[in-house]
């Protein structure tokens, strides 16, 4: 019987066991973003950067956010949040990983970790058994469901939107060296 207060997406009860990769509606929801902050009273939009660096910016927002829209359709494929997922890819082949060390590779903090995990075992994507290195903690690893469903992610995130596709070889040649210099400074 789930004993959840209202509000409290978990269930406490065995869940029915799910199809190997079939969509689930996703109850729970995320948690929500906090606003984004412009710029300082005063500053342009930019943050000190030029036209042609914000211009940019926006279009390769545009790209990957709008146009590849990989988020909507990663959900729509598995029926479980982006979040959700790209955990489950980031256990399948980075795992056995213990929960911080989740956190640490998803860059979240450890209880919206736990979280996800908690979902993730519920469904059968994933075990979360004792670390024989360190009883204190927790080991994560993908099941055989789970990496059907790692491999749906991995198909849908790593097709490139056709925009792209659609560039000659020396556009795209181009377009790796900025984007390898642009990740480099970060």
């Amino acid at each position: 019987m789930n004993t959840a207060p209202s509000g409290d997406s978990r269930n406490h009860s065995a869940p029915p066991p799910a199809p190997a990769v079939a969509p689930v509606a996703d109850p729970s929801p995320e948690p929500v973003a906090a606003p984004v902050v412009g710029p300082p009273s005063g500053q342009a939009p930019g943050l000190g950067a030029g036209p042609d660096a914000v211009r940019v910016w926006r279009d390769l927002r545009t790209l990957v956010l709008e146009v590849a829209d990989v988020r909507t359709r990663v959900t729509e494929e598995l029926g479980m949040s982006y979040f959700r997922a790209k955990a489950l890819r980031h256990i399948a082949t980075e795992g056995p990983l213990t929960l911080s060390a989740l956190a640490a590779g998803l860059f979240a903090d450890a209880p919206h970790t736990t979280l996800t995990v908690e979902y993730l075992v519920q469904r059968g994507h994933v075990t979360r058994e004792p670390n024989p290195a360190d009883r204190r903690s927790k080991l994560v690893e993908v099941t055989e469901q789970g990496a059907r469903a790692a491999a749906v992610m991995a198909r849908v995130s790593d097709t490139p939107p056709p925009a792209l596709r659609g560039l000659s070889q020396a556009d795209l040649t181009t377009l790796e060296r900025i984007l390898d210099s642009a990740l480099r400074r970060e």
